[in-house]
């Protein structure tokens, strides 16, 4: 369940940082911001679901190297991450994010947790479990970063950034070690 709770943390990043970026910009109140949480969160949880179903489809081919197949996907995601939160120039979007356009900020940062669905079945969780803590922990970040963004500023968000892409690349060797003995 850590190791859940780790990845959902580390998923939800980029969802925050762009939350808290949204609060610095725009200061949405409550309602506003319970969107912008329950988009990120509902989206966190839809991707991932896909990433496990195309991971299931291609079981036969995955099961002998799905320790490698998470190492690599949570090492690649966790430093796109990383590069992403250092080449990011300011962080802050310039317009409040509603409708289409909060659907597709949510669907962007959610499409790393796809990839990521893939490895669902290396955490010995039910897929549902899985995909319901990783959508509520991203919908509470959120919520709290677009509630304390106009406090904090956006600059959190990069540093959430960071660590997220930290968290994934060390879930990402953790697997591999658990599943090749090394641990």
């Amino acid at each position: 369940m850590t190791t859940l709770l780790l990845l959902a943390l580390a998923l939800a990043m980029d969802a925050f940082a762009v939350s808290v970026a949204q609060g610095a910009a725009v200061r949405p109140g409550l309602g506003a911001s319970l969107r912008i949480a329950l988009a990120f969160g509902a989206a966190q949880a839809v991707m991932p679901l896909l990433g496990w179903g195309l991971g299931i489809a291609f079981a036969g081919v995955i099961d002998a190297v799905d320790h490698w197949v998470a190492f690599v996907l949570l090492g690649a995601i966790g430093a796109k991450m990383i590069h992403e939160a250092l080449a990011d120039d300011d962080g802050e979007p310039t317009v409040a994010l509603s409708g289409g356009a909060l659907m597709l900020a949510a669907l962007a940062t959610s499409i790393d947790a796809a990839a990521a669905g893939v490895t669902l079945p290396t955490l010995g969780v039910p897929v549902g479990l899985a995909v319901t803590v990783i959508g509520v922990v991203t919908a509470a970040l959120c919520l709290l970063g677009a509630l304390a963004g106009a406090r904090i500023g956006a600059r959190i968000g990069r540093t959430a950034e960071i660590a997220g892409g930290v968290v994934l690349i060390g879930l990402g060797c953790r697997i591999l070690a658990q599943h090749t003995g090394w641990l």
